[in-house]
């Protein structure tokens, strides 16, 4: 782990990430010792600080720290956070620090390898992401929704869950973005209002409008993935994976699943 560019595993317990969250982050996939869509990475920290209103860090420092970070990396995980610093009294950035820059490596997640065979149950989370279109899209520190939904699904035996958000409406997986098929159509919630719009999700979207297909992006319940004909999650690791079972639902066909596979083994690495 580095902070600002030096070897270190602690942190200032004045830092804003540990006193309000006042951060962003972004997690990457190292292959071959590179980044894969490090140009989409930086965009979505960029995208971050200025939602947040955060002080831009030296953006050519970062990408130097980040590149530095995965070199001599096989295959690992990149995950890199800015907070807006030390300092301040109460909720006022006044008398804060530059911009405190994270970057950590650790291990590849092995069992995306075994649920890209089996497929992934997927149960519907009681904890509902609440609408704030301020701040979704981006990956803030404010975790604790996923945090809440992540414990209740370690309870069950299902792979990941269903998030719906306070009005009742599909927004995303615990950790991934997902896409399913009507017939020949494909679909993805709206994250306009809760959620984020992940990485992967927005590079397979500008994919299949380069391949002149539309992803129809909309607003509904659960009800209508239990009668689509595939689902599929994905996020920057996975990078897709096929759902087998939704509660009592199977799914068999794998078609889309295959064809955005086939999509991401187009993803370069730099």
């Amino acid at each position: 782990m580095w902070i600002n560019g030096l070897p270190a595993d602690t942190i200032n317990a004045s830092d804003r990430a540990i006193q309000f969250g006042d951060g962003c982050f972004t997690t990457a996939a190292i292959t071959g010792g590179k980044i894969q869509l490090f140009e989409a990475h930086l965009q979505r920290l960029k995208q971050g600080c200025l939602c947040l209103k955060l002080a831009e860090p030296d953006w050519m420092q970062l990408e130097s720290e980040m590149r530095q970070a995965a070199r001599g990396q096989q295959q690992a995980v990149l995950k890199v956070i800015l907070t807006a610093g030390s300092g301040g009294r109460g909720y006022s950035r006044q008398g804060c620090g530059p911009t405190t820059r994270i970057i950590s490596v650790t291990a590849w997640p092995k069992h995306y390898q075994q649920l890209a065979v089996d497929g992934v149950q997927l149960s519907i989370s009681p904890i509902p992401l609440a609408r704030s279109p301020l701040f979704a899209g981006i990956k803030h520190l404010n975790r604790l929704e996923q945090v809440l939904i992540r414990r209740h699904l370690d309870e069950e035996s299902a792979d990941d869950t269903l998030v719906l958000d306070t009005e009742g409406q599909v927004v995303e997986c615990c950790a991934a973005n997902l896409f399913w098929r009507e017939g020949q159509q494909i679909f993805t919630p709206d994250v306009e209002q809760a959620g984020v719009n992940g990485v992967m999700r927005r590079f397979i979207m500008a994919q299949l409008a380069s391949a002149g297909d539309v992803c129809h992006i909309v607003r509904c319940g659960p009800e209508r993935l239990l009668m689509a004909d595939e689902i599929v999650i994905c996020n920057a690791l996975m990078p897709v994976l096929p759902v087998r079972q939704l509660q009592h639902v199977h799914y068999h066909d794998r078609s889309l699943f295959h064809r955005l596979l086939g999509v991401c083994e187009q993803l370069e690495a730099e």
